[in-house]
């Protein structure tokens, strides 16, 4: 993995370059905790010689492993990332295109990289918290103010 700050604070932006074999999700969390980041918008594009997508089972509350076995383009990778109760948490969600011109999309669990990953991440001058909403069973962004009551559901 290679990076470069491209815009200066109080809202840096980073280039990302992961290479061939790095794993997507654990490269990019190292990456957040290292720079702690506690709010940014995450982009980016490349390939992968294999991943795991997932499609978040409410029933059960967790996420339906979708694997794409071989080569595959990141044809689309957003989300975010915010301050959690043990750091920094990634919410990547990616479409990939296969061979056959179909695609894969869902939450990225995983991203063996081929050929590379190249990743913009853009913080924002503003501190976001995810907090386990239990009605839900995820981490989602809580945007009220420290002190303040949680908004009505």
């Amino acid at each position: 993995m290679h990076w470069r700050m491209i815009e200066p604070p109080p809202a840096p932006a980073y280039v990302v370059v992961l290479d061939p074999g790095d794993e997507a999700v654990a490269e990019l969390s190292g990456f957040a905790r290292k720079q702690d980041l506690e709010a940014a918008q995450v982009t980016a594009i490349g390939g992968f010689e294999r991943a795991v997508v997932g499609w978040f089972d409410r029933e059960v509350q967790d996420y339906r492993h979708i694997p794409v076995a071989g080569q595959c383009e990141v044809l689309s990778l957003i989300g975010d990332i915010a301050a959690a109760a043990d750091g920094p948490q990634l919410h990547l969600h990616a479409v990939l295109g296969l061979p056959d011109g179909s695609t894969r999309g869902g939450h990225l669990l995983e991203g063996q990289v081929w050929p590379t990953l190249e990743v913009v991440i853009r913080e924002a001058p503003a501190h976001l918290r995810k907090t386990i909403r239990p009605d839900v069973g995820l981490p989602l962004i809580d945007l009220t103010r420290p002190g303040e009551a949680p908004a009505p559901q």
